[in-house]
């Protein structure tokens, strides 16, 4: 590792070049590319967004010059490995001919991408209020697939939020909830920096005999400005083999709460 001081600066400008270049920069990446350690990417991403030039997120930055609420296809670059790793074992979560819900999320996103490619749990009805999801699984062009998509107003994510999407999604009752979050900690529960799509989250969760909560290492431990519930009202937790190896006692402390935590294997 080439840790010297005075290449700081030269580190901080090839980092903000990457994230203006891209719209979002992975750490993981950035150790490779500039033979550093994972903590000194940090802390230069750390300085940078105390300039006001980056905006942190899990596991890496986006433009700040962007939404302050980091867009679908920089959340996408974040985690992206164990984000699908964690689908996977999701998938094995849903039924045949069962109704499902999918909240916004890239990591829910994943889960839309195996649904299009498993036939064998056709019929399926997925009721989502994320536009990318819906995208995703129409692009099945299967009957043997319904798509209803919640109305609302929609975020740089993509999540369709608001009155009219709480509303319609009130009046929906589906078996099982695939929730993905900004945040998950033990004393604030799940959390999102959105207040109108954590209104939005609950409904959902309202609407659903099984929550299902799919949350990489990257959101343990963080806290957004809204709660969107308490990690009691979850009944399985699918997580990946980092947030063990990050914070064992956390994740155990976690497990007392949650009805099931399901670690989901890396991908091969």
């Amino acid at each position: 590792m080439n840790d010297v001081p005075v290449l700081a600066d030269q580190r901080r400008d090839q980092i903000l070049d990457e994230v203006r270049r891209t719209g979002a920069a992975r750490v993981a990446d950035l150790v490779v590319t500039l033979d550093v350690s994972e903590m000194t990417v940090r802390r230069d991403i750390t300085e940078l967004a105390r300039r006001g030039l980056v905006h942190r997120v899990h596991g890496g930055a986006v433009d700040a010059r962007h939404a302050v609420e980091p867009g679908f296809a920089a959340k996408r670059l974040v985690a992206d490995d164990e984000k699908r790793a964690i689908a996977r074992a999701a998938l094995d979560l849903v039924a045949p001919g069962a109704a499902i819900a999918l909240s916004a999320g890239t990591t829910t996103h994943a889960l839309a991408e195996l649904l299009v490619a498993s036939t064998t749990l056709r019929p399926l009805t997925v009721v989502t209020n994320s536009a990318p999801a819906a995208d995703t699984l129409d692009s099945a062009a299967d009957p043997r697939l319904s798509v209803v998509l919640s109305g609302g107003t929609r975020t740089p994510s993509g999540a369709l939020v608001g009155p009219v999407a709480t509303a319609s999604l009130a009046s929906l009752r589906v078996d099982t909830l695939f929730l993905g979050v900004h945040g998950l900690d033990l004393r604030a529960g799940l959390t999102t920096p959105n207040l109108l799509e954590a209104e939005t989250d609950r409904a959902l969760i309202e609407s659903a005999s099984r929550v299902v909560v799919l949350a990489d290492h990257g959101k343990w431990g963080t806290v957004g400005l809204s709660r969107i519930a308490e990690l009691t009202r979850v009944d399985v937790l699918v997580t990946d083999q980092r947030a063990i190896d990050d914070a064992p006692e956390v994740v155990e402390r976690a497990r007392d709460l949650v009805g099931e935590l399901v670690v989901a294997p890396d991908l091969p």
